[in-house]
């Protein structure tokens, strides 16, 4: 997965407004939480992080994460910019 996500992140540029509203810092390292919603319209989200030099991609529990173009755009982001993290 890293290598996947490592060579889409160097050919596209990350805007920083589009994940600034979904990054929080949790014990001092950056989490990405991007609101979606689930096959029967509860709200959800989609939780990304690096660990130990790899990105994790949580979904929502036992669910299906449905995103609009804005969420999946804010989703692309958070990936890239994660990659890039984990790169270091």
């Amino acid at each position: 997965m890293r290598s996947a996500l490592s060579s889409s992140s160097s050919s596209s540029a990350i805007d920083p407004r589009a994940t600034s509203d979904v990054r929080r810092y949790e014990g001092g390292q950056p989490v990405w939480r991007v609101q979606c919603g689930d096959m029967i319209s509860r709200e959800r989200c989609v939780t990304v992080f690096v660990d130990e030099g790899e990105v994790v991609l949580v979904g929502p529990p036992g669910e299906t994460a449905r995103l609009t173009g804005g969420q999946l755009g804010q989703l692309r982001a958070a990936l890239n910019e994660a990659a890039r993290l984990a790169e270091r």
